[in-house]
């Protein structure tokens, strides 16, 4: 087949099925008609020749709301595989398929086992994945597309989609857009499809269908029905007119059966002879669908009727009569009634008005929607459930219960919509109550006003009156992460506090509303609520990342990190996406602070990349800061500096306090280790500042130590010790670990020179084994001041160890401080050869982190949501980086990492 003025796209399309490792694939974008089927042909045909497998789905209208129809088709040839899968994720996509009954499937679980099956496929041969019309995709198989998308690294498969818009935009698709063609090559089409065409009608088809490939070779089928005088139409308008003039010649029985066939999502030629008998009240025979094969209307393939072209489907119902159509509709109803989701669907399309017993039955279908992951499926049935529902109550609660549904996939337009239809008629005070909190779950209510927070609190309280105590604390719970976002002052936070009063104290919930809100206020009993719990860490994920967050909040960043690192693996194995970025982005800020880089940086990396793709802009900014915070104890500025200011971007979008007050603490580290103390004090000041958009009132108070090093060395120390009164009179108030750590600190080196060594010495009396970067500072500061006092030979043991902590923690900046302290007392100090932290991205330390636990390639997958050969792949790259050659002695290279604090 000649494919004319499509050159450049089919060599583009050529060398990625010649050679698809290191390339992820082509989204080929274009309007109705423009030839992205027929490009696809030619690249699967050439895929085929190049020994590769070429797996499809196809994207139909119809289908859009069965969750999962495109990916059955797309992994039916390969389906004995699935057997093969790891338990989890088996589970998940024969729940997924519907091949099996089970809990209701994280979407990414599924999107990870997609991914392993079509990386064990692609070990035995090279596969070619071709997904078309991607825009008629139901949402759930998009979105696995995507996945797989984002992850297909080394394996040898290729992916070709096509679409108008919508899904795969971001998924790391090389974008190929396909215009109309040159006026030449439009001319050479028209030949060869119409050669002898009349001069004036040729120039009117090659004017009319201005270089669109589908109306070229279809336009002159129906030449005749041309009038040069008529006045230009929109050209699918003609195309459309065109299909159906062909339809209107047809005899009876067959444009019966062609309606039929485009209204049913399948192609199943069975289903479509079986409903249109019923249609026609006589048996029918495959041979009533020849005429319109004869007419180049449809296709028979192996089982089924394909239409030409998508205009061709949607034009035959646009001509066909109200009444025909719902003939047909109910017909395929009564075809397919052992199949309950089509059937619903069928009879719903037939509705005339409302029927509560098609809506139960969509809403029956949307809970197996659900169950199966197809969250995208579920809103449309329980959408359509309420256009059916005759009572207002019901349509309220069905369009609220897709709400919710929306707000947990991310679709927030959707949600926002679904809301507002519910709002136009009458509602109770539940679905009041429902109906006012739902949105506030977007992006913790970032963008909101700070005195919603007042009215949540208000409706958590009207909402516990009425014997829902559980929806009550997820609002409450709603409310109080605002605190952390935003500065509501000093009455909401009270407010929460006298509404949390109103429940049970015993669940985890509460603990973390209590910091959030009250961080200094309850830190105290939050803390010995904390040390409870903390033995019980691994239980529930869920509870574990609320206990963590509560953990981070008062200043206890070595249980935040226990809980946080009991969070994450429950988050994984139950597919969770959306919370895992948070767990990690807590466990990432306080590793960081406790000095523990090495396990930072893979966390904080996961967490930008999972936040950005699950659709947390601030969350992502938040991980951000921390990356630019571990680049600046590493002693990489330059990376520091773009870091700290993509992530205040992220922060500034909606003033959100913690990202920006982190991306002033990694300012004001780089600013300390460039020897700019001036510059760091005011870049950390900010954060005391309730004027200031970098103001947290928890977060201020963990950064003393700095602040202080800063404010001496600016000859700011009246100023700071104005502040230390301050944080002197909070640290009263609460057992904070942080504060307290940072106020002795603060006191001891703003202490005069006759209490300054009685001061350190408790500071370092004090328990500090969990908070290695802490105790290394105070050794360094204790250092300096005894060299000062020219007590040299002293200085030089906590000098030294200062500086043998910082290069454990490959804290570069602050070693390199000791090393120049060492040197002043008399003693050189060695060089830091470069070890693993220097020589993996944080992507590649991660795995070999779990490498080195003894973790199998498969294993490792299923944590990071990689295949396995990708995993592999990242090893072997790994290997040389650190000079071993197995993973016994990758195990020892990854333990010598953790040598100076006893873990990574």
């Amino acid at each position: 087949m000649t494919l004319h003025g499509r050159d450049a796209e089919l060599k583009e399309l050529t060398e990625l099925v010649g050679g698809p490792e290191g390339r992820v694939g082509v989204l080929i974008r274009g309007e109705a008609g423009i030839g992205k089927s027929a490009l696809v042909a030619e690249a699967a045909a050439a895929a085929s020749v190049a020994g590769m497998r070429v797996l499809r789905t196809a994207g139909a209208e119809a289908e859009r709301d069965l969750a999962y129809a495109g990916l059955h088709q797309l992994l039916h040839p390969v389906r004995a595989g699935v057997a093969e899968l790891p338990a989890p994720q088996r589970a998940a996509l024969e729940t997924a398929l519907g091949l099996a009954d089970g809990p209701e499937p994280s979407a990414y679980l599924v999107g990870l086992a997609a991914l392993t099956l079509l990386a064990d496929t692609a070990a035995a041969k090279p596969v070619l994945v071709v997904a078309e019309d991607v825009h008629w995709l139901d949402r759930a198989s998009a979105d696995v597309l995507a996945f797989v998308a984002r992850r297909i690294e080394t394996e040898p498969i290729a992916l070709i989609a096509t679409l108008r818009d919508g899904p795969l935009l971001d998924a790391g698709l090389s974008l190929m857009p396909l215009g109309r063609l040159p006026d030449d090559a439009a001319a050479e089409l028209l030949d060869s499809v119409a050669p002898r065409l009349d001069p004036m009608v040729r120039s009117r088809l090659l004017a009319e269908s201005a270089g669109h490939p589908l109306a070229l070779t279809e336009l002159p089928a129906a030449v005749a029905d041309l009038d040069v005088l008529d006045p230009v139409l929109p050209l699918t308008e003609r195309l459309e007119r065109t299909f159906a003039s062909r339809v209107a010649t047809l005899p009876e029985a067959t444009r019966a059966a062609l309606l039929v066939a485009a209204l049913n999502e399948t192609g199943s030629i069975a289903e479509t002879l079986a409903a249109t008998e019923v249609v026609l009240g006589t048996p029918v025979d495959p041979e009533v669908l020849s005429p319109a094969v004869d007419a180049r209307l449809v296709e028979f393939a192996v089982g089924c009727v394909t239409f030409r072209h998508p205009l061709m489907r949607s034009a035959i119902p646009a001509a066909a009569t109200l009444s025909d159509r719902r003939r047909a509709q109910l017909a395929l109803a009564k075809a397919v009634r052992d199949q309950p989701d089509r059937h619903a669907w069928h009879q719903a399309r037939a509705a005339s008005g409302p029927d509560e017993t098609v809506a139960a039955a969509l809403e029956s279908a949307a809970d197996r929607a659900r169950r199966r992951g197809g969250a995208a499926a579920a809103i449309a049935a329980l959408e359509q459930a309420a256009q059916l529902s005759e009572d207002p109550d019901a349509r309220a609660d069905r369009l609220l219960q897709a709400a919710g549904l929306a707000v947990e996939s991310g679709r927030r337009e959707t949600a926002e919509r679904l809301v507002r239809d519910a709002r136009n008629g009458p509602l109770s005070p539940r679905l009041k109550a429902t109906a006012s909190q739902l949105l506030s779950g977007f992006e913790d209510g970032v963008r909101e006003d700070p005195a919603r927070i007042g009215e949540l609190a208000a409706l958590a309280q009207s909402v516990a009156a009425d014997g829902q105590n559980d929806a009550a604390l997820r609002i409450l719970w709603g409310a109080a992460m605002r605190c952390f976002w935003a500065e509501p002052g000093d009455a909401a936070r009270r407010t929460l506090l006298d509404v949390a009063a109103l429940f049970p104290a015993d669940d985890p919930r509460l603990i973390a509303v209590a910091a959030y809100v009250a961080p200094f206020e309850r830190g105290t009993a939050v803390l010995e609520q904390l040390q409870v719990l903390v033995g019980a860490a691994g239980a529930d994920p869920e509870t574990d990342r609320y206990l963590g967050s509560a953990s981070l909040q008062v200043g206890a960043f070595d249980l935040a990190a226990r809980f946080s690192t009991a969070a994450v693996p429950g988050l994984r194995a139950q597919g969770r996406l959306g919370l895992l970025p948070r767990a990690l982005a807590v466990q990432a800020w306080s590793r960081v602070r406790l000095g523990d880089l090495a396990g930072a940086a893979p966390s904080a990396a996961e967490a930008v990349r999972l936040a950005h793709e699950t659709g947390q802009p601030f969350m992502g900014g938040l991980a951000l800061a921390v990356q630019a915070e571990i680049a600046a104890l590493r002693g990489d500025h330059k990376q520091a500096n773009t870091l700290a200011d993509e992530a205040e971007r992220a922060g500034l979008a909606a003033g959100a306090r913690p990202v920006l007050a982190t991306v002033q603490l990694a300012r004001g580290l780089v600013a300390l280790s460039e020897g700019r103390y001036e510059d760091a004090f005011a870049d950390l000041r900010r954060l005391l500042d309730p004027a200031d958009p970098a103001y947290q009132l928890a977060l201020r108070a963990y950064c003393v130590a700095e602040l202080t090093e800063a404010a001496v060395r600016a000859g700011q120390t009246e100023a700071m010790r104005e502040i230390l009164a301050e944080l002197e009179l909070l640290a009263a108030t609460t057992s904070a670990p942080a504060l307290h750590i940072g106020v002795r600190y603060a006191r001891a080196v703003l202490a005069p020179k006759e209490t300054a060594e009685d001061l350190f010495t408790a500071a370092l009396r004090v328990e500090l084994s969990g908070w290695p970067a802490e105790r290394g500072r105070v050794h360094l500061a204790f250092g300096e001041w005894l060299r000062r006092q020219r007590r040299v030979v002293e200085s030089r043991a906590h000098l030294r160890t200062a500086r043998e902590t910082f290069d454990a923690l490959g804290m570069a900046a602050w070693a390199e401080r000791a090393r120049r302290e060492l040197r002043s007392a008399g003693e050189s100090s060695p060089n830091r050869s470069p070890d693993a932290r220097d020589k993996l991205t944080p992507h590649e330390l991660s795995i070999a982190q779990l490498a080195a636990e003894g973790l199998t390639n498969r294993e490792i997958g299923q944590r990071l949501y990689l295949s396995h050969r990708t995993v592999g792949t990242h090893l072997h790259r790994i290997f040389p980086k650190l000079g071993v050659s197995s993973r016994g002695e990758l195990a020892d290279a990854v333990r010598a990492m953790g040598d100076g604090d006893g873990r990574l």
